[in-house]
């Protein structure tokens, strides 16, 4: 054996970089993923607010009531206001209710015990003064789960956004 050669490989450190970018390029890479994720659920949390925010008003001053509005107009009214980021066909769930006081109102997640989204919904827009609550729910799928971090809270790896608008209708005629 040519000792020569194996001392000058070991003294050597061409490619020490290329080994240092190796060691920290996946954690590195993990977590740009799992912030890029994260400020996309933000950012598509964000939107559905505002669009619940834009379209409970059409309940709240009747438009919705006076033009007769079922439950699939009023979907695809909402659906006009978040097109592109979400897919209105399947994902996006629509839960309008009446109720007789804001202290009656069931504000638990509409989650069942193994993690998948219940199904009892409906579209209640209510009459003139009142008491309505909007909720806009859509089932985010996560992608980055790497090194434990996780945003799903769903099952099937998916997260819940949801938005909410409690208000008193106005008194429309």
């Amino acid at each position: 054996m040519n000792w020569r050669i194996v001392r000058r490989f070991a003294r050597g450190e061409d490619g020490a970089a290329a080994v240092e970018f190796a060691m920290v390029a996946a954690p590195f890479l993990a977590l740009m993923f799992a912030i890029m994720e994260t400020a996309l659920v933000f950012f598509a949390s964000q939107t559905l607010e505002t669009a619940v925010a834009d379209s409970a008003r059409l309940i709240m001053t009747g438009q919705a009531q006076t033009q007769s509005y079922d439950a699939a107009a009023f979907k695809s009214a909402v659906c006009a206001k978040i097109s592109g980021l979400f897919d209105c066909s399947g994902g996006l769930k629509i839960d309008v209710k009446t109720y007789t006081s804001f202290g009656s109102v069931d504000n638990s997640k509409p989650l069942d015990a193994n993690g998948n989204l219940k199904t009892n919904f409906g579209y209640t827009p209510g009459g003139p003064g009142d008491i309505v609550v909007v909720r806009l729910m859509y089932q985010w799928p996560v992608y980055a789960s790497l090194l434990g971090f996780n945003l799903g809270d769903m099952a099937g790896n998916k997260r819940l956004i949801m938005a909410t608008a409690a208000f008193r209708n106005e008194p429309y005629q």
